[in-house]
């Protein structure tokens, strides 16, 4: 994504939104980790710490603004609503205030839920 400013350009790539996400998504309470679906077994395999970025969709709109659609794994118990919501709204708030690009929404798909 570039940005115009009276100072100049700025290029953030698109590996910043996802590594800023996927940190922002794991710190929120009942996160086990970010979640991608194999495609030789079809089985969900939660992922390291390293490689959280492959749970992360993002995709850069015409107006400026970004989506980001995350993959989660969460723990056994917990409220999928209230997870969800604190999710979004911690994800738009820090992706806005490091990067200062408008999250226009942040979607959250639970893949899997852990028991233990």
């Amino acid at each position: 994504m570039r940005l115009e400013t009276e100072r100049g350009a700025i290029s953030i790539s698109p590996d910043v939104f996802t590594n800023i996400t996927g940190a922002a998504a794991t710190n929120c309470y009942g996160v086990k980790g970010m979640a991608v679906r194999s495609t030789t077994d079809g089985l969900v395999h939660l992922l390291r710490r390293e490689s959280m970025a492959k749970g992360v969709k993002v995709r850069f709109n015409d107006d400026a603004t970004v989506s980001i659609e995350l993959h989660i794994i969460v723990d056994n118990g917990v409220n999928l609503t209230a997870v969800s919501r604190s999710i979004m709204s911690e994800v738009r708030y820090i992706v806005e205030r490091i990067t200062g690009v408008k999250v226009k929404n942040v979607d959250v798909c639970v893949d899997s839920m852990v028991i233990g």
